[in-house]
């Protein structure tokens, strides 16, 4: 090796001995910068309340939001094409079943009435003499004066006369029809709620001509989440608020009537139907109603405040004590409501957890606490 190799040798340990000794000191101002943090930390603790969870007895609400609709409500349409002659009700007018709204224009079905009634007088008249024709040649034909095959020629008129009978018949019934449908009347009770047309207007058969609607009871339905749908059941009590409303108007009760043996998809909820009575006629059809359900009761239901709650990620946790530091968990909630939280798994009893003050810590802080109760208000 000569001289200038050396040197080079010497220069590069040299380079390497200032980096290894500069790495060497940052490594170590970095480990005295984390002990100094760590020896300041361990003096300077947060102060948080605190709480350890209870067990008691909660009684769920379930809260939807619905319609109260009418139970019955339909258009009435005309049964045959004519102008309309006269409005026998008022909107607004209570009727019963079977109450004629209005009269249309006879002059057309009267005409096709008397028509179909004498067709079908002269089938019957044709019929009786076929009738009256078969008994004679029949006795004729018994007595040898007539040939079988004239007999039997009358046989078979006595057939047609008859089906002729029948579709004359037909066709009268289908005209008194029509007759007895230029007066419209409602299927079912219930209050009119719209008139469409004014008289002399000319309606096509289908046309509707009034909107008649029963709200002696209403109807509303709610779909109540699978986690709900086993803490409620038919003939359960349901209590209705309707903001919009006021007086004897703004709550009521019903009772859910019906409930799906089958989840909606993709939403995995059960559809319920509440009937409400509304005999008294207080309440509106179609308005905005918040429902409420009480379930059935939990007893020993792990129970801390709502405050204890941090979401993180999507998921519901909390903050518990050991060793006054604080230490993130994840829990299972069920019931939510009245500002406090069902647990179903992720802390027990015994855990401290912190209820207060969370916003000044994260997880590994150290705390000291200032106030401890109990794990859900009274």
């Amino acid at each position: 090796m000569n001289w200038h190799d050396k040197r080079v040798w010497i220069v590069l340990i040299i380079v390497i001995g200032i980096i290894a000794i500069t790495v060497a000191r940052v490594f170590m101002n970095i480990q005295a910068q984390r002990e100094e943090a760590r020896r300041s930390g361990q003096h300077k603790a947060s102060a948080v309340a605190a709480a350890h969870p209870l067990r008691r007895s909660i009684v769920p609400v379930v809260r939807f939001s619905g319609t109260l609709d009418p139970v019955w409500q339909a258009d009435v349409a005309a049964k045959v094409d004519g102008r309309i002659e006269q409005i026998l009700v008022r909107e607004g007018q209570t009727v019963s079943s079977g109450t004629a709204l209005a009269v249309l224009e006879t002059t057309d079905t009267a005409a096709d009435l008397l028509h179909a009634e004498g067709a079908w007088l002269d089938a019957k008249t044709n019929f009786e003499k076929a009738s009256l024709d078969v008994e004679r040649y029949e006795k004729l034909y018994e007595a040898g004066a007539v040939s079988k095959e004239t007999a039997d020629n009358y046989r078979f008129g006595l057939e047609n006369a008859r089906g002729k009978l029948d579709a004359a018949k037909g066709a009268l019934d289908a005209a008194r029809s029509k007759a007895n449908g230029t007066v419209v009347t409602t299927p079912r009770c219930g209050i009119v709620q719209k008139r469409y047309y004014q008289e002399g207007y000319y309606a096509k058969a289908g046309t509707p001509l009034f909107n008649v609607a029963d709200i002696s009871t209403l109807l509303a339905k709610i779909s109540i989440p699978e986690g709900y749908v086993s803490s409620v059941a038919v003939g359960s009590t349901v209590q209705f608020a309707m903001p919009a409303m006021s007086g004897a108007a703004r709550e009521a009760e019903g009772v859910i009537t019906r409930i799906s043996t089958v989840a909606s998809q993709p939403s995995r909820t059960f559809e319920a139907e509440v009937t409400v009575d509304n005999h008294d006629g207080r309440l509106f059809g179609g308005v905005y109603a918040d429902a409420s359900i009480r379930a059935k009761p939990k007893d020993d239901a792990l129970v801390v405040p709502l405050s204890a709650i941090v979401m993180r990620d999507d998921q519901r946790t909390v903050y518990v004590i050991e060793d006054g530091v604080a230490v993130r968990r994840v829990i299972v909630t069920g019931y939510i409501g009245n500002d406090q939280v069902e647990v179903l798994s992720g802390i027990s009893e015994a855990d401290l957890v912190i209820t207060g003050g969370q916003n000044k810590i994260r997880e590994g802080s150290r705390v000291k606490i200032s106030e401890e109760g109990n794990g859900a208000d009274d």
